[in-house]
């Protein structure tokens, strides 16, 4: 599988997804023969190699033509601009989600429908430029997913049609909903809407850079000039490793030295039941030498507040630590095999297409254990002997 990971280091515009791509290998002229299938005038486009803060990169820009007409345009008009064109029907699908959330995230913030969100600024030809454009060179790319970094909005305050706002402007901030975001000091507006909807509309996963081995990689550069971080998006492209399964989740950490073993267990047991992945303890030494136990819990992200309220509650922590992790397992399923003491089940884990590992039931076991008197481990081995090969 052919992989897309956007390292959003300083952020995301239009512009910079359009530039990583072509520096990635995407001809500029690719794009311009895609955007020409477009009913769309009044602009030229250019492409150049620079420099941004000692970092080689690639800066792509919409000139728009002052003279050029520049309607405030409906979802509709552009929807319509789009599928008349002459795109790949990949293109064209990807180009209609991505406006389509806009379009919703725009009427959110503004409290009205999307059939009556007027595009403003992110309907003008460059914003239709810069995501058809992006659509195209990731379809160039033949990439198969898109995966993305946490993404930093900046802070401060930006002027726009509506005055002045603070950033993430209402807009972004919607796009942004339930995408994990990273801290950043950097002022200003680093995450434009623009490229929060191609990010969030086309990324299937967030958080570190997968397993996958890289081919090519682009650095896009954005208009503005940071001033504590290069104002560059970084793109890395090549193949992931489909011998595992891969997802994010939580990990909650928190170091306790002063409760029961009782009251632990207790706190581990209501985890487990709570719905997390997996909760164990960790001996450990702490300040002037006392001996302690660290709870370590995987959750999925989803779980986190509640599992924290748990922590909280059933042990004597004054404070938890969180990370995100990328977890790598076995593709796994279960069959049944006949055994002499009857039906057990077997968790079977595969790494690609080979069978790495076999588990027998324990449930299950213990159950034939108990109704036929045979010690367990036989029953298991039996079990394993069954297992067709």
């Amino acid at each position: 599988m052919r992989l897309a990971y956007f390292d959003c280091f300083s952020g995301a515009s239009g512009d910079m997804i359009v530039a990583a791509c072509i520096d990635a290998g995407v001809p500029l002229e690719t794009i311009r023969a895609a955007l020409a299938g477009l009913s769309l005038t009044g602009y030229t486009l250019q492409a150049a190699r620079i420099r941004k803060q000692g970092l080689a990169a690639t800066e792509f820009r919409v000139n728009v033509d002052p003279a050029a007409d520049k309607p405030h345009r409906h979802l509709h008009h552009i929807r319509q601009l789009i599928e008349d064109g002459s795109l790949k029907p990949a293109v064209r699908a990807r180009a209609i989600r991505v406006f389509t959330r806009l379009a919703e995230a725009e009427a959110a913030a503004h409290g009205t429908s999307m059939e009556h969100v007027h595009f403003h600024e992110v309907g003008a030809i460059d914003a239709i430029v810069d995501i058809v454009g992006a659509c195209a060179a990731l379809d160039a790319l033949e990439i198969d997913e898109v995966r993305c970094s946490p993404i930093p909005t900046g802070h401060g305050t930006i002027t726009c049609e509506h005055g002045v706002l603070p950033v993430p402007a209402p807009g972004t901030a919607a796009l942004l909903k339930g995408v994990p975001l990273a801290e950043c000091d950097e002022p200003g507006e680093l995450t434009t809407p623009t490229g929060a909807a191609l990010l969030t509309t086309l990324a299937t996963a967030y958080g570190p850079m997968p397993a996958m081995t890289i081919e090519s990689i682009g650095y896009g550069a954005g208009q503005r000039e940071g001033k504590t971080r290069p104002n560059l998006l970084r793109l890395l492209v090549g193949q992931a490793a489909t011998s595992a399964e891969a997802d994010e989740i939580t990990v909650l950490e928190a170091n306790v030295d002063d409760s029961t073993p009782e009251t632990v267990a207790y706190a581990v047991e209501k985890l487990l039941a709570a719905g997390a992945l997996d909760a164990f303890c960790t001996p450990i030494y702490m300040k002037k030498g006392r001996p302690a136990v660290m709870v370590s819990v995987l959750a999925e992200p989803a779980r986190r507040h509640e599992l924290e309220a748990i922590l909280f509650a059933e042990t004597s922590t004054f404070g938890i630590r969180s990370y995100r992790a990328e977890r790598r397992k076995l593709g796994r399923s279960y069959t049944e095999v006949d055994t002499p003491y009857g039906r057990i089940r077997l968790k079977v884990g595969r790494h690609g297409d080979k069978v790495v590992s076999v588990s027998p039931e324990y449930e299950d076991c213990r159950a034939a254990a108990e109704r036929t008197g045979v010690p367990l481990r036989e029953i298991m081995t039996a079990a394993l002997r069954a297992m067709p090969r």
